[in-house]
């Protein structure tokens, strides 16, 4: 983006405000300064105006001038074609030293004296942008003749080139840029609006334009009549300066419009939407072909914020002409270009990019330029189609922005920013800020883009520098936790020599009946089953594994230690998670150890491995709902008072209808295994005892019950007991003998003798008062 500090002038205020100044606090903004090129006259080139022009008498290409410099009327002979009488011109008088090296003395030219020069604009320094000698004129200002061009502003000038983020289309005009110094200094932008004529002719007397419902553009036409428009100097130069230049005057004037107030404008023929037997033009907003919204008459005018046709460009330097302002959503004209390419002229860069919204101030902006240069006339009144769109709404808190900057920012600084920025802050509360973001504002969409805009403009070097903390939110949510429980058991179950195994959800509705198993309720079944051997959504894991372990026999293997991780439904469809276990065969493999015949496994063994993937647990005597299990070995898997499962020797039968050897089988509710952080307990330092002690107990009577007793009445030094034998014969009748080792320890001393009969004496105490045992 090209702006210089006298353009930037008409739109704000830069008094006492040097360029070196002027471009840090650019730089400051966030608004990086590229490159800046200074425009110095040199001194002794003043304003003249010729008086008169002759041809020179012994050359047909020189002219011999007359020319007031306000102090004396010098005789130059010029060479330029456009010199004549009556032309305000740059003269470099005697003395004066060119950017070029060249001295300006007095000379003889085929015999006629010169006493000075006739310049163009690449003589004195700037772009050529006119063919021959200047020529001066009241855009430029007051003209007095004998002053010194470099005492002009806009002579003595300086260009800024401004590298732009993709983000800030805002700033691609004059305007742009002001708008942004203008909360920077605190200095207000100035505005330009065109007052109108209730006398003029209105422009819906010769336009009507029609439209379809579904279009994403903003429009404002407004129709002038052109006379004797004369293209400023103002405009060449700074065209010339910002490199652009325009095949007639008035799409110069456009791409000048444009690049100062950022609203996209063009310029079309009138006579392109008028048949030749009509008074009132037409034009049609429609769809073309792609998508696009176009502007249509018997053909394509434009394709808006894309290209301009040829045929509908302004081509005569009088009559009456149509000037659009457009605005197309940026992101919307992007994506559409995106997906359905076509080619695009020069004003796509900035739609795309996000022009100016506000089209009433780009059209006066425009058209006040036309009637300043012109005898043009402008019809009065605007045709107008709008699509509303909403603004969008950022909340953030005083608190929050304080947080991301990291220091307190005064609550009255950050109005004034905002407002000089443009945001609305009217529906804020006391330390709420409700902000309205301006529709040119396309890139602001967070709190986080509020502050950023609120430390751009106090200022990075002025915000203290503290320690970076990073405190960063626990993100690990249940999803995570889940995931982790399922890896960790998995692990320990291949830790273990288990193999996973992996199936359908599906399974055979028929077998499972055969085994007691509940299936899906009927009106909630399968519709479409992949096969007829997979109906119904399985309600456990177990006939799965049987079915694998019995290929796995058949394929040669005589050891199958498989599990599986899996969901399974109830017959009224509702998910849960279990864990399902199968050993089978031997318990190792053939080895020299075991002479090359291991042992089956056993219920023992089995239990063993269970709990070196889930940790400790209970057994309780159990009866299973199903029929894959031995009505002798089987029970419940306890683990802190609450059942997890089932533990079972797979019934003779099923192993046999499998082609199985010695198998058991484990499935637990998977959601009741609990994978919670280690708890430290202390232990005691001192040396554990142990006893054990022989009881006369009833055939009938369960375990639990003897344990009950003992958890109840257990001495504050028993830290553990378990059966460790059982013994019966006929001298005991109906009852047996039970073993308990009971451990003894203390965490204040050594346990003594006594200690330990004391205790061991409480023990029996309990047991014979509570179910009548006595010691064998």
């Amino acid at each position: 983006m090209i702006v210089t500090k006298s353009w930037l002038r008409e739109w704000i205020d830069l008094n006492g405000i040097s360029t070196d100044d002027l471009a840090k606090k650019l730089n400051s903004i966030g608004l990086e300064v590229d490159r800046i090129h200074s425009y110095k006259i040199p001194s002794l080139v003043v304003f003249g105006k010729v008086l008169e022009c002759e041809k020179h008498p012994d050359a047909d290409k020189l002219n011999v001038c007359k020319v007031d410099v306000g102090t004396q009327i010098l005789q130059i002979v010029c060479g330029a074609s456009n010199v004549r009488a009556g032309l305000f011109v740059a003269v470099a008088t005697l003395g004066a030293t060119m950017p070029n090296g060249l001295l300006i003395q007095p000379v003889e030219l085929r015999g006629v004296a010169s006493q000075g020069m006739i310049c163009s604009a690449s003589e004195i320094g700037l772009p050529d942008f006119q063919k021959g000698i200047i020529e001066l004129d009241g855009s430029i200002g007051k003209i007095t003749l004998g002053e010194e061009l470099c005492t002009n502003s806009l002579f003595n000038d300086d260009l800024i080139e401004i590298e732009l983020t993709a983000n800030r289309g805002d700033c691609l005009s004059i305007r742009g840029i002001a708008r942004d110094l203008s909360a920077a200094y605190d200095r207000p932008l100035k505005e330009c609006h065109l007052v109108e004529s209730e006398n003029k002719r209105g422009i819906g007397r010769i336009l009507h334009l029609d439209h379809e419902k579904d279009f994403h553009v903003n429009l404002r036409y407004k129709a002038v009549d052109i006379k004797n428009l004369s293209l400023p100097l103002i405009v060449k130069l700074r065209l010339s300066q910002i490199e652009e230049t325009g095949d007639t005057d008035i799409e110069s004037l456009m791409l000048y419009a444009t690049h100062a107030s950022g609203v996209i404008l063009k310029a079309y023929e009138y006579d392109f939407f008028r048949n030749d037997n009509e008074v009132m033009a037409h034009m049609h907003l429609s769809k073309d072909e792609n998508g696009y919204d176009c502007i249509m008459s018997h053909e394509k005018a434009s394709v808006i914020g894309v290209i301009q046709e040829d045929v509908s460009k302004v081509k005569h330097s009088e009559g009456t002409i149509l000037v659009e302002a457009s605005y197309i959503p940026p992101d919307f004209i992007s994506k559409k270009m995106a997906l359905t390419k076509i080619p695009s002229g020069p004003m796509f860069y900035r739609t795309s990019r996000g022009s100016e919204p506000e089209l009433n101030l780009g059209l006066d902006f425009c058209l006040h330029m036309i009637e300043s240069h012109s005898s043009s006339s402008v019809f009065s009144g605007t045709i107008e189609l709008g699509k509303k769109y909403d603004n969008k709404i950022v909340i953030v808190t005083k608190q929050e922005i304080d947080d991301i900057i990291g220091t307190p920012i005064e609550k009255t600084k950050i109005t004034k920013i905002l407002k000089n920025l443009g945001f609305d802050t009217s529906k804020s509360q006391v330390n709420n800020y409700v902000i309205t973001v301006p529709q040119y504002r396309h890139d602001i969409a967070n709190k986080q883009d509020i502050v950023e805009e609120i430390v751009r403009l106090v200022g990075i070097d002025n915000i203290p520098s503290k320690p970076f903390i990073l405190a960063e939110k626990n993100r690990l949510e249940d999803d995570y936790y889940t995931y982790k429980k399922r890896s960790i058991f998995r692990h320990r179950a291949a830790q273990s020599g288990f193999f996973e195994t992996v199936h359908f959800v599906f399974d055979e509705k028929k077998v499972l009946n055969s085994y007691g198993f509940e299936t899906t309720l009927e009106e909630l079944e399968l519709v479409n089953p992949i096969v007829s051997t997979l109906d119904t959504l399985r309600p456990t894991l177990m006939t799965g594994l049987l079915r694998a372990a019995s290929q796995n026999v058949k394929n040669g293997h005589s050891s199958v230690r498989l599990f599986e991780l899996g969901s399974v439904f109830s017959p009224s469809r509702e998910e849960s998670v279990k864990l399902s276990m199968l050993f089978c065969g031997d318990k190792e493999s053939q080895s020299l150890c075991n002479a090359g015949k291991p042992s089956k496994v056993d219920f023992a063994f089995f239990v063993q491995k269970i709990a070196d993937i889930i940790g400790a647990f209970e057994l309780q005597a159990y009866k299973t709902t199903h029929s894959l299990a031995h009505i002798f070995q089987s029970a419940q898997v306890v683990i802190g008072g609450e059942v997890v499962g089932e533990l079972f020797g797979v019934h003779p039968e099923v192993q046999e209808s499998y082609d199985l050897d010695t198998t058991f089988m484990c499935e637990l509710d998977f959601s009741k295994l609990h994978r919670g952080l280690k708890t430290a307990k202390k232990v005691s330092k001192f040396q554990s005892s142990s006893r054990d002690l022989s009881i006369i107990v009833p055939q009938d009577m369960s375990y639990e019950k003897i344990k009950s007793v003992l958890t109840r009445n257990a001495p504050t030094e028993l830290v553990n007991f378990y059966p460790v034998d059982k013994y019966s014969n006929q001298s005991l009748g109906e009852n047996i003998s039970l073993s308990l080792r009971f451990v003894l320890q203390s965490n204040e001393k050594t346990l003594e003798e006594e200690d330990i009969t004391s205790s061991m004496n409480q023990i029996l105490e309990a047991l014979n008062n509570e179910l009548g045992i006595r010691i064998r």
